[in-house]
């Protein structure tokens, strides 16, 4: 496929200038007719490289989704992208299928989405050569060893002997080593071509802390984040539900959502979560899978995950659009006892046991957690990565040899039988029911670390159990042991180093310079306007634009048409749908509060369409003379005459059409966006005249 081919459709349906890496070869091999293993994190462009592939060839592309959420979601934005795609599942009227079974018929479909389970109901209308592309996403479902098991993807192997032509390209967010080798032979393409792309997300920032006073903590975090949408992930249904009534209580749109929640309800908590009619969702893992919303600027984990995969793809829902967002993990030990819990009961319990003690090791490391997570997926960093809460406040160790031997000390005097809970309540001296009623106040250590707090002793010793010096017997009602180490401490004098707890205080102050923000009005006013329009018709925000093309707008400030254009995540038909209003909010925002000046582009200027104007050209030749649409010089004439030029735009449209767009503008309610007389007018009228018209009503109604 040419190159010059492969940008302009990238430009035209999905607005942007360039690919992002590894696109462009797993677009190519997709030509090819390779099959593709495709690994690449949320936000990195996983679609597009199936998306944009479809455009081009002849025939449809079928695509395998898990969740009806996620593939309503990924046809509302290809729709939105002039793309034509529709979903099928088992929640669709009759009627409504069959619609899309004359649509597939007609050759008018480019994406076809369905779930495993509907499978069978298309298989009548297509055969090899019908499909050119089968994409399976959340291809990790497949596998046993995967994060997110499915049995109904364990089905999909069928599809390689069905059409054995047709390429096939598998997608995931994550898969370790073995995950991979697995979904390949499961799929029958064991000579996929693998392509791996970083799993460096900059722009999120990670970080950890205990789980001590945590709704108190997450209200501290969110208070600073009002405007932006987030996730917080639980492990119960109960939490989810405790979480989101104390947030909506503190003024909060919060809604609970997991499995035992009734089909319609889940549906209506997402498509308000999507459409930002509520802020935050206190979910179970059973949500996020579903979300293609690029806008979430936080994900906060309520209780430790099961696994480093999961755990970063539910942090990976935060920032898709590239901009800087935060993510805060919890962990405690009761979590990890549950988890434990659930891990007993699987069939690959030796696995998960294993993964879950990875995850607990990232969650109380002293080291760069951005390496921890990249080294888990086979990807090496050097040097640290400068955004996790470990890098930000590096810890100060110090000699803490003689806490070492107090924790050790007790341990070992309360015979190893105690969890952490007591074994600090004794070395604080705490005169509760659970110490007195087994006569520990009269061990010799009791009280002996009264001076620090409950606290900072449970950080210093998950610090030794770190180290290695004590152990938890899970089995055992998560007794602390002592490791055979712990005896060079206790009898031979040998020198512990531990890392100083930051006090709550510092960890404050570290908190606000981090998510410190500086509101732009002119990304807020853009913000707004999108909201506006989202509502008007019924999508959501962000299949508008996205808050990276916000921000590109607010930096750059395109005040016409090919400028707007040039602003990444524009296409040429949400152009034609909201560049109007966006550049209108643009130029209203600058009368009112001027940016700093910019050097004009060569021949880029509406006031060269002016000077042309001026010489008595018409819009053609102006058009011709400065390779621009005709609908380009129309903005730019309308922009002059709002501007008080004596230009005369009466001379480019008629009456008839003229009274046609103020009737019409009555009838809608004056919307300022063209497409809904665009589509009022059911596409007759172009939407040059439309702007011509909206231009002369207006400057009537200032008179």
């Amino acid at each position: 496929m040419e190159e010059m081919q492969l940008r302009a459709t990238l430009k035209e349906y999905f607005g942007y200038d360039s690919f992002r890496p590894l696109q462009r070869k797993i677009i190519d091999a997709v030509f090819a007719g390779n099959d593709n293993l495709v690994i690449m994190p949320t936000g990195g462009g996983k679609s597009i490289c199936y998306q944009l592939p479809a455009l081009l060839l002849p025939e449809i592309t079928l695509v395998i989704s898990p969740l009806i959420a996620l593939m309503k979601d990924q046809v509302d934005g290809l729709t939105a992208n002039g793309v034509p795609a529709a979903f099928l599942n088992s929640s669709q009227h009759e009627s409504e299928q069959q619609e899309i079974f004359n649509r597939i018929e007609k050759n008018e479909l480019k994406l076809l989405y369905v779930a495993p389970e509907s499978l069978q109901v298309i298989d009548r209308f297509l055969n090899d050569g019908k499909v050119s592309l089968i994409a399976i996403d959340e291809a990790h479902c497949i596998s046993s060893w995967g994060h997110d098991f499915r049995p109904a993807y364990t089905q999909l192997g069928y599809l390689k002997n069905r059409f054995p032509t047709t390429p096939l390209i598998a997608l995931t967010a994550t898969a370790d080593k073995a995950t991979r080798k697995d979904i390949c032979h499961q799929l029958n393409i064991p000579n996929a071509l693998k392509h791996i792309a970083s799993f460096d997300r900059k722009n999120l920032s990670l970080e950890v802390r205990q789980g001590i006073k945590r709704f108190e903590q997450i209200e501290d975090f969110i208070e600073r984040r009002r405007k932006e949408s987030g996730i917080i992930y639980c492990l119960s249904r109960k939490n989810t539900e405790e979480v989101a009534a104390r947030l909506s209580a503190r003024g909060y749109k919060a809604e609970a959502y997991h499995a035992g929640l009734g089909h319609m309800e889940r549906i209506k908590i997402q498509e308000d979560f999507i459409n930002d009619r509520s802020q935050i969702i206190c979910a179970t893992i059973a949500f996020g899978m579903g979300i293609d919303k690029s806008n979430i600027r936080w994900v906060i984990h309520y209780n430790m995950p099961k696994n480093l995969e999961g755990y970063y793809q539910e942090i990976g829902r935060a920032g898709r659009d590239g901009l800087a967002s935060d993510t805060l993990l919890f962990h405690s030990y009761a979590d990890v006892v549950q988890l434990q819990k659930f891990a007993a009961n699987s069939k690959n319990e030796e696995v998960q046991l294993a993964k879950l003690e990875r995850m607990k090791q990232y969650s109380e490391a002293f080291t760069c957690r951005r390496k921890i997570l990249l080294n888990y997926f086979g990807e090496f960093k050097e040097d640290d990565c400068g955004n996790c809460d470990i890098c930000r406040n590096p810890p100060m160790f110090f000699d803490g040899t003689l806490i070492a031997q107090k924790a050790l000390s007790c341990i070992y005097r309360l015979k190893g039988q105690e969890p952490i809970t007591l074994v600090i309540d004794v070395l604080r001296g705490s005169q509760n029911e659970a110490v007195l009623e087994k006569n520990y106040q009269q061990v010799k250590t009791y009280g002996a670390g009264k001076e620090i707090s409950w606290r900072d002793w449970q950080q210093y010793i998950i610090q030794l159990i770190n180290i290695g010096y004590i152990e938890i017997a899970f089995h055992k009602h998560n007794q602390l042991q002592l490791t055979p180490l712990a005896k060079t401490v206790l009898f031979e004098g040998a020198p512990v180093r531990l890392a100083k707890i930051p006090t709550e205080k510092e960890i404050k102050i570290q908190e606000e310079t981090v998510s410190k923000r500086k509101d732009s009005s002119l990304f807020e006013k853009l913000r707004q306007l999108r909201l506006r329009i989202a509502q008007e018709e019924g999508i959501p925000a962000y299949l508008i634009f996205n808050d990276a093309t916000l921000k590109e707008m607010e930096k750059e400030r395109p005040m016409t048409d090919e400028d707007f254009m040039n602003i990444n995540g524009v296409g040429r038909k949400k152009m034609q749908d909201y560049g109007y209003q966006f550049i209108k909010e643009i130029i209203s925002y600058k009368k009112k509060k001027p940016a700093k000046k910019k050097k004009a582009k060569k021949g880029n200027t509406y006031k060269l369409t002016l000077e042309l104007y001026n010489e008595g050209l018409s819009i053609e030749e102006i058009s011709e003379r400065r390779g621009l649409a005709p609908t380009t010089i129309f903005s730019h004439l309308a922009k002059l005459y709002d501007e008080g030029n004596p230009i005369d735009m009466k001379q480019f449209i008629s009456k008839e059409d003229l009274e046609a767009v103020r009737k019409a503008r009555i009838e809608l309610g004056t919307p300022e966006a063209l497409k809904p007389y665009f589509e009022h007018f059911q596409q007759a009228m172009d939407y040059g005249a439309i702007r011509v018209a909206l231009a002369v009503l207006q400057k009537e109604e200032k008179v």
